[in-house]
């Protein structure tokens, strides 16, 4: 059974997506971002639910912890906030979607089911070869045995990548399977990041193709 850690504060919310997920999944709950941290380290969930107005700590702090302490987990975040800059903000920092409230279970279900879904399409956990070493799992990284400093999103999109090692990935795709399918930034934003891992891995491992998108090659 996939398991599915509930971190909000407000105790209606709380008690009824624990309710109503638990049918489905193994769930857990609490309403602070140092019992999240805690809880998720120690029981490795598929999936966090985060809500970004928290007592204690914030979402967005919550979310780059749990990167930092290797928690691999895809990242849901609840708020009132639908400013896309927190939206990209959230992605940037890892986070796999995000849903402003109020919203519906039946719409919060769907949203599960699909990061659930990607996360399966992307198995790759480590990738090396004799320049790059490349961990997914703890989000480390280094070339040519120096440590290279990645974001959680160039993570995501290089392991994205990797996963369709010599086949083209389309911008559209990149857009929709990386970023979220409810936020649509323009296409320089998947230009940008790729010229970020290009600097840092070395041009020879992205490839573009002209108006397709873009390859990794090993």
């Amino acid at each position: 059974m996939q398991k599915i850690l509930i971190i909000e504060d407000e105790p209606a919310i709380l008690t009824g997506l624990k309710d109503d997920l638990s049918e489905i999944y193994q769930t857990w709950a609490c309403a602070c971002g140092k019992a999240g941290l805690e809880l998720a380290q120690k029981e490795r969930p598929d999936l966090i639910l985060l809500d970004l107005l928290l007592p204690d700590i914030d979402g967005f702090d919550v979310c780059r912890e749990l990167k930092e302490k290797g928690v691999d987990a895809s990242i849901i975040m609840l708020t009132a906030r639908d400013q896309l800059v927190d939206k990209l903000k959230g992605l940037e920092l890892g986070a796999d979607d995000y849903i402003t409230k109020p919203f519906s279970l039946e719409e919060l279900r769907a949203r599960i089911k699909a990061v659930l879904r990607r996360r399966a399409l992307a198995p790759e956990e480590r990738y090396q070869d004799s320049v790059l070493v490349i961990d997914f799992k703890k989000y480390q990284a280094s070339k040519n045995k120096k440590p290279l400093k990645l974001s959680a999103l160039e993570f995501k999109l290089l392991r994205f990548l990797v996963s369709y090692k010599g086949k083209v990935v389309g911008r559209k795709q990149l857009l929709e399977q990386v970023w979220g399918y409810q936020v649509t930034p323009a296409t320089r934003t998947v230009d940008a990041h790729i010229l970020s891992l290009r600097k840092k891995l070395g041009k020879r491992y992205i490839a573009t193709v002209h108006r397709e998108g873009y390859r990794f090659q090993a």
